[in-house]
């Protein structure tokens, strides 16, 4: 099979991706890109903490290649960081040339990621685009994907939506006005199981603060490793 690279957010769109990839069997994922901000050092727009990234690496058996941009970086900054990443990628899997999106709906990101990656001699593929979202959502939930609203555009949906679990009950209160799967940007999410993991992640909420006057982020971590006994 074909190797590929997949955009991971850490979110439910790029984990189902991994899956259909695994089950439709014509490309082996063979790493994970992911882009964070430094000085925050959290996944861009998810604002996951690195160290969960990891685990859920971790989980789901698969390298992590990290591309760093400025907080406040214009397109060109992040073109520029997008390639250097996909360099190293390639020096590490000389045979790769394929990166995986878990986009579903939006045709003008569709096209730019194309255009993209076309530039540096990339293709871009798009297993999931096009997808019914309503039906979706409620296959990744049936599935047993287990993830968390970690930022809530307070524009589009009210914040307590912010750390959520995303299961029947969120679907069944989402307004209609928001896509069930959040691709209009209405909420990103923070993946801990599913199909595609190993084994479960263990996280606990944090925090819960507003950026820009609009984004409602809610912090996750890393839950402890209870101490082992020594006296049992």
């Amino acid at each position: 099979m074909q190797p590929i690279l997949l955009s991971w957010s850490g979110g439910k769109d790029a984990a189902w991706t991994l899956h259909t990839l695994r089950q439709q069997g014509v490309f082996v994922v063979v790493g994970l890109f992911t882009t964070l901000t430094e000085g925050f050092d959290r996944i861009s727009m998810q604002g996951i903490r690195r160290d969960v990234l990891h685990a859920q690496a971790e989980a789901v058996g698969l390298p992590v290649i990290e591309s760093y941009i400025p907080q406040k970086t214009d397109n060109a900054g992040y073109e520029a960081a997008f390639a250097e990443a996909l360099q190293r990628a390639k020096a590490r899997w000389p045979n790769l040339s394929h990166i995986a999106y878990g986009d579903l709906l939006l045709e003008d990101v569709k096209r730019w990621r194309e255009a993209l990656c076309e530039r540096l001699g990339w293709q871009a593929v798009f297993p999931i685009f096009g997808q019914d979202t309503t039906q979706l959502a409620r296959e990744m939930v049936s599935s047993g994907v287990e993830t968390r609203l970690c930022c809530v555009d307070s524009t589009q949906l009210t914040p307590s939506f912010s750390g959520r679990q995303f299961d029947t009950a969120l679907l069944d209160a989402l307004p209609a006005s928001v896509d069930p799967c959040g691709e209009n940007g209405e909420f990103h999410t923070c993946i801990t199981n599913g199909p595609m993991f190993n084994h479960a992640l263990s996280l606990t909420q944090g925090e819960q603060i507003l950026r820009d006057n609009r984004f409602a982020y809610t912090d996750f971590y890393l839950s402890p490793t209870p101490a082992s006994n020594a006296c049992a």
